[in-house]
């Protein structure tokens, strides 16, 4: 992991403040502003933005290869209008992940089948 996302992720952890913490997103998530007149989305090398005229604006990270996009929780919680926030759920990007217990979280209490409980 690179230093400054342990940064982040330490901040986030000892503060118990998920502002910092980056959400993933496919670039195809802009592809709803551009050539948009009520939209504007600029970038540089390693960062853009996507601003509605008189209205919200989200800063974003651009991984190398420009194929995601990465916005931190505040970021999308304060600035992203209600109205926005399922097309960027719908373009979030996952980490390999355990879908299992994903679940568990989603159903605390719940019975899963997931094998034998061993040492790891």
């Amino acid at each position: 992991m690179p230093d400054y996302l342990r940064l982040v992720a330490r901040r986030t952890i000892v503060n118990r403040d998920p502002a910092l913490l980056p959400l993933a997103f496919t670039a195809a998530v802009l592809d709803r502003y551009r050539g948009q007149p009520a939209y504007q989305v600029i970038r540089t090398d390693t960062a853009g933005r996507v601003k509605k005229q008189g209205g919200w604006s989200i800063d974003f990270g651009i991984a190398p290869g420009d194929t995601h996009v990465h916005a931190s929780w505040a970021q999308l919680t304060q600035n992203l209008p209600d109205e926005e926030r399922e097309h960027w759920a719908a373009h979030l990007a996952a980490l390999p992940l355990s879908e299992n217990f994903l679940r568990m979280q989603l159903a605390p209490g719940s019975c899963f089948d997931d094998g034998d409980v061993r040492t790891w």
